[in-house]
């Protein structure tokens, strides 16, 4: 059985790429192959433009959001309510509300939610600058959108605790039935939150 390996270059081009979230080994090796097949078309401009992002793109310095300035372009958008201010995990979840096109305020990234287990205390969080962004007097509501995860509701309780006395209205998106969902295919606790949310018909 061969003991054949790649060069050192391309193993370290597959480790650093099973580093990304949802490739393993095998998917890294089969990603490296990939790329390094389509070099000109793929390569190349991967790298340059991985070259400009750790360049260019800060986290904004009032959010937490990513973006080529400080303060990024939502913070800087005049026609926004700044009145309101959703807080997420992740500027993934702030990309994922804007495809949406619901919500027209403020956001505030706290870098992931409170968890025991794995060592995340309130002082790893961007939980000081919540607050002091929270009992400025033109604050009215402070949305808490984080995930319906164990840790998730364990943050937002937390939240609301060190929140409860400022002058703000404190609210958490609904939970329940998607849209389009039939009820047969929906797990027991999104059946529960559904019903815990239900509002006149």
């Amino acid at each position: 059985m061969s003991n054949y390996s790649a060069g050192p270059e391309i193993e370290r081009l597959i480790q650093l790429l099973a580093k990304l979230p949802g490739l393993g080994p095998r998917s890294a090796r089969r990603v490296a192959l990939h790329l390094l097949k389509k070099r000109e078309a793929l390569m190349g401009p991967l790298a340059e433009a991985l070259s400009e992002a750790a360049d260019k793109i800060t986290a904004c310095s009032t959010c937490g959001n990513l973006d080529v300035s400080d303060p990024c372009a939502i913070c800087a958008a005049p026609g926004r309510d700044p009145s309101v201010i959703c807080v997420v995990e992740t500027v993934g979840d702030i990309w994922a509300l804007e495809r949406a096109g619901a919500f027209k305020g403020r956001y505030h990234v706290l870098g992931g939610v409170l968890s025991p287990l794995d060592g995340v205390r309130p002082d790893d969080l961007n939980i000081g600058r919540l607050l002091e962004r929270a009992a400025a007097p033109e604050i009215t509501e402070i949305v808490l959108a984080l995930n319906a995860t164990v840790d998730g509701q364990t943050t937002a309780h937390y939240l609301s605790d060190r929140l409860d006395g400022l002058d703000v209205t404190i609210t958490s998106l609904a939970r329940g039935v998607p849209v389009g969902g039939e009820l047969d295919y929906l797990d027991d606790g999104t059946l529960a939150a559904a019903f815990k949310s239900r509002r006149p018909a």
